[in-house]
């Protein structure tokens, strides 16, 4: 018997882990954009990048971390913001990792390869019963009129 028939909860109890983590990792992230380097900082750097329309990318990436990040650890609205995390990631692969091979320690992708894959498994998969979004809109009992008919 698979572990997950055995213990229900296991599924999401592995999502609520992965919402943690990778929400502290986003949020980090966006706070160093936002305290550390400053939105001047951010769009320069970005800039100097090739980053298109650099103060607008600076703002959504510092705010989609940020806000993103915290939305996935309360496990609200996670398809929203799995999606908005990894289109952020697939702009940092795009524009500054793509082309410095796989290992960060070069510059590579392979951390906003994980957040990205991360986010959109997030996004896909749901936050699980753990989650604001369960509290708000978790599976119901099915009502009589839905119920499949007898045969």
């Amino acid at each position: 018997m698979h572990p997950a028939r055995r213990y229900p909860y296991l599924p999401d109890a592995a999502l609520l882990i992965g919402r943690l983590a990778l929400g502290a990792v986003f949020i980090a992230h966006g706070w160093q954009k936002l305290s550390d380097v400053g939105h001047s900082g951010v769009t320069k750097m970005f800039d100097g990048m090739g980053v298109p329309m650099p103060g607008l990318s600076a703002t959504y990436a510092t705010w989609a971390e940020l806000v993103g990040g915290a939305a996935l650890i309360a496990g609200v609205l996670v398809p929203v913001a799995g999606i908005l995390l990894a289109a952020d990631m697939a702009g940092a692969f795009w524009f500054v990792h793509m082309d410095k091979g796989l290992f960060s320690d070069k510059g590579g992708y392979e951390l906003v390869l994980v957040l990205g894959a991360g986010a959109l498994m997030l996004a896909l998969a749901g936050a699980g019963r753990f989650s604001v979004d369960n509290l708000l809109w978790g599976r119901r009992a099915p009502s009589p009129e839905r119920e499949p008919a007898a045969a």
